[in-house]
């Protein structure tokens, strides 16, 4: 059966242990693709690591149910704390399970054994097998995902952070996590020109943006969650037809307080960061994958050359778009 896919190698100046090699890889068959009606809509060509060409079809057909729960991000934008917050509200507030079981294990990573080339399992085979309600996470485009989330329609979690510090974050991870050793204005060159695994970074967050009126989405920002999560919770407990009282609202903020989640070996990542690092030729240097979670960060570690170009190229990307980053 033929590929929904063009697969195309790249040459980079962006590969590292994590990730040797990458591709471009375009959806062609736009059957159930939820902006294919949508004028001027065609998916753009995303950047993943060359192993993914082994899983694209498969991550395509991959069966979904009505009663999953996908958390979808780019990069860098509060994955694991959208994790925890809605696996929580999810299950009721189980903190016991919730600090006895890894969060990796309860909200899984669909596609890391599709991308890192040091990780054997074959991770989409374990997400399908997953025991029901199933919560998993994804940092590939609209275009790469399952074709079913389109007509099933499962509840989707989608956050959306401001590419100036995503920029600063998946620099430090990329190195760290990944192993790589180019310099710090490739990697944010190669931002600016959608080269960097899971780009095209902004239209990653303006098609779900196009989608935020569908019942079965949330769009939240970083941003928003950071500035003041207890007034984010009500929606995010709406959406999932959960009521809780204001007094567990206030312990649930608590609990997802960036100094609390550090501190939580449940969702820390100390583990898989410690393994990474030693795979990818980091071990016994210093790194937490919670390293900040600071808004506005980006203005200790980028140039004003650099905020500036990366100011331009949110201006040109967002043209015509009602969608604004949250700063």
């Amino acid at each position: 059966m033929a590929s929904a896919f063009t697969i195309t190698d790249i040459e980079t100046d962006l590969a590292c242990p994590g990730a040797s090699s990458f591709v471009q890889i375009q959806l062609n068959d736009l059957t159930d693709y939820p902006l294919a009606s949508a004028g001027g809509n065609t998916p753009p060509a995303a950047i993943v690591p060359a192993k993914f060409r082994n899983y694209a079809d498969q991550v395509r057909d991959f069966r979904v149910y009505d009663d999953d729960v996908w958390i979808v991000t780019y990069p860098k934008c509060g994955t694991t704390w959208t994790q925890e917050m809605v696996w929580l509200i999810a299950h009721d507030l189980d903190y016991q399970t919730a600090r006895d079981v890894n969060l990796n294990t309860r909200s899984h990573f669909l596609e890391i054994g599709a991308i890192a080339d040091k990780i054997p399992v074959d991770t989409v085979t374990v997400a399908a097998s997953m025991k029901r309600p199933r919560h998993i996470k994804s940092h590939l485009p609209m275009a790469l995902l399952p074709r079913q989330l389109w007509t099933v329609k499962p509840r989707i979690v989608y956050v959306a952070r401001n590419p100036k510090d995503v920029a600063v974050s998946y620099l430090h991870h990329y190195r760290m996590i990944m192993g790589y050793r180019g310099t710090k204005e490739a990697f944010l060159d190669g931002l600016l020109e959608d080269r960097v695994m899971f780009c095209p970074q902004i239209r990653h967050a303006l098609d779900f943006w196009t989608l935020k009126e569908e019942p079965n989405v949330l769009f939240l920002t970083y941003e928003s969650m950071k500035r003041d999560l207890r007034s984010v919770l009500p929606k995010v407990c709406t959406f999932f037809g959960k009521s809780f009282t204001d007094e567990q609202l206030d312990a649930l903020a608590v609990h997802l307080s960036f100094d609390q989640m550090k501190k939580n070996p449940s969702t820390n990542n100390d583990q898989m960061v410690r393994s990474a690092m030693k795979m990818n030729g980091r071990e016994g240097e210093q790194f937490e994958f919670m390293r900040k979670g600071i808004v506005g960060d980006f203005r200790n570690e980028l140039s004003e050359e650099y905020i500036e170009k990366f100011d331009r190229f949110i201006e040109q990307q967002l043209a015509g778009s009602d969608f604004k980053y949250d700063l």
